[in-house]
């Protein structure tokens, strides 16, 4: 089935206001519900929700950096690799569905961590896994749309490479 440039276009779109929405959502909840630190189990000590502001990038990478560096660094330089990534997608039309679907989840997920360091001044995190062998520092769901989609890239990636 052939789809028309403009559905394409609707769609990815779609997608990333999905991506977006869910992350902005939860992060709404959290910040009416939660208080800062404040430690709520789920599932044991396994999958814990709590609140906190991340004035930096992942890991708190850059939140001693000087407000000017900041506003380069975590904001301006953001919003021109997004913009660029969003109109490749948009425009070019030799990338697999798997591709432009893992964009689409790196894009809104940029676009809901950067939305809070705009509006906010900070990121708002409140997820920690512990599976054992799998741990996590403490993140959000614009983190899992930029992890996934850069998972789903990298397959979609390497198995091209090996196809050809």
């Amino acid at each position: 089935m052939k789809i028309t440039r403009k559905i394409r276009i609707i769609l990815i779109l779609s997608l990333v206001l999905l991506n977006i929405s869910c992350d902005q959502i939860s992060k709404n909840v959290v910040r009416q519900m939660i208080e800062p630190y404040e430690r709520i189990e789920v599932f044991k000590d396994r999958f814990v929700l709590t609140k906190v502001e991340n004035t930096g990038a992942a890991y708190s990478l850059g939140s001693d950096l000087t407000p000017i560096l900041k506003i380069l660094l975590l904001q301006i330089l953001p919003i021109l690799v997004l913009i660029l990534l969003l109109r490749q997608i948009l425009i070019k039309t030799n990338y697999s569905r798997e591709t432009i679907i893992g964009f689409a989840f790196i894009i809104g997920g940029g676009i809901g961590n950067l939305f809070d360091r705009i509006v906010y001044g900070s990121v708002t995190d409140f997820l920690i896994l512990d599976l054992g062998i799998i741990k996590t520092e403490i993140f959000n769901l614009a983190d899992v749309s930029i992890f996934l989609g850069s998972i789903l890239v990298l397959i979609t990636t390497f198995f091209k490479e090996k196809i050809q």
